[in-house]
């Protein structure tokens, strides 16, 4: 049987004529960049999220970098990041100047460890990025609290968490501003890259427009430099028509976790936790396994794709090398880099498909961690 990791054409094929449609009507009125179409997916994605503003631009990247930019951040601060992300969380950081401080990550949930924050801040602090990584919230409580005492900003890194929530409240609501991706594989995926701000903060709001958008509030009226960083109308309209079924998406993965623990219960292997206050939207389900390489050849051969978020922490990446760091300095997530396995998940995922994946891994001697 084949499982591929993720089945874009099969989330398609189930809104086949609204896309079509939606594609059509911004060709039809040569209506490319801005617009209504722009628009309406940037009021209904702010209603969603129960937001002031929600500021769209090019992809998930350049959200965190503007909105870096537009809490005055730049050359000479520090930012503290998670070990353990996708390296555009540390790269916007480093691509405004500024100078990203990375922390270890939590054993069970692989996020950014809250205990381990507060030796990190010097007096050139100035923001901590907790990443929802794999869909789960960070430990938001511990990390607002931490950032009112030393008088440090919050942005939320949400790029694996649309719909996630924090003891009722939504990621993306939780701290000074947050930045969001619809890549293709997101749960909410464009057809392109795409990426969209939020924050209640009407001035934050206002100088990350302006980035976005070269600086100019108006046509040729260019108040400050910004960069060119737009969402196109097609991936807006293509978006507006997936944020309706986000919900019923998310419940889908959510059934999909509960069926894979179901399956893989009598494995012994380490599965996905989350605190019962935080709904985990499982961008990613992520197992750990001791014999890792062996267990995804065998997977592969009989046709089940996998793959590894991620394979090395970002502080021991050669692009962090200047910083001289060495695994004992973020012991958790060094030694989680080798066992850390992320099996198929998606709404269309079937139970047939998961069953699959659990025979073939009960099939072999899988070494618990």
């Amino acid at each position: 049987m084949k499982v591929p990791f993720v089945d874009l054409k099969a989330q398609y094929q189930s809104l086949k004529a609204e896309i079509d449609q939606a594609i059509a009507n911004v060709i039809n009125e040569v209506t490319f960049v801005g617009g209504k179409y722009v628009k309406a997916f940037e009021e209904a994605f702010a209603q969603y999220l129960g937001v002031k503003h929600c500021i769209s631009c090019a992809n998930g990247t350049d959200s965190l970098e503007i909105l870096l930019k537009a809490m005055g951040i730049g050359a000479g601060d520090e930012v503290i990041v998670p070990a353990n992300s996708w390296i555009s969380t540390s790269e916007a950081v480093s691509n405004i100047g500024a100078t990203p401080v990375f922390v270890d990550i939590l054993p069970d949930y692989y996020t950014i460890d809250p205990s381990k924050i507060e030796e990190k801040i010097t007096p050139r602090t100035k923001a901590i990025v907790p990443v929802h990584l794999y869909g789960l919230p960070a430990e938001m409580d511990e990390i607002l609290a931490i950032a009112r005492k030393y008088g440090l900003k919050v942005m939320e890194d949400c790029a694996q968490s649309h719909g996630a929530t924090y003891k009722g409240k939504m990621t993306g609501t939780l701290g000074d501003c947050a930045s969001f991706s619809f890549y293709p594989g997101k749960n909410l995926g464009a057809y392109g890259d795409a990426g969209a701000m939020v924050t209640n903060n009407d001035e934050i709001a206002r100088v990350a427009r302006l980035i976005a958008n070269h600086g100019q509030p108006k046509k040729n009226e260019h108040e400050i430099e910004g960069r060119n960083s737009r969402l196109d109308s097609l991936q807006a309209a293509i978006l507006s028509v997936k944020l309706p079924h986000l919900e019923k998406w998310t419940e889908a993965r959510r059934r999909n976790a509960d069926l894979y623990r179901k399956h893989l219960a009598d494995l012994g292997i380490v599965l996905p936790k989350a605190p019962e206050y935080s709904r985990h939207v499982y961008h990613l389900f992520v197992v750990r396994v001791a014999n890792r390489q062996q267990v995804m050849e065998k997977l592969k051969a009989e046709g089940v794709e996998t793959s590894i978020h991620y394979p090395t922490p970002l502080p021991l990446l050669k692009a962090y090398q200047r910083f001289g760091y060495s695994a004992q300095d973020f012991p958790v997530a060094a030694s989680q880099m080798h066992q850390i396995l992320s099996l198929p998940m998606y709404a269309e995922l079937t139970e047939e498909m998961i069953e699959h994946v659990a025979t073939v891994m009960k099939s072999l001697e899988v070494q618990l961690v």
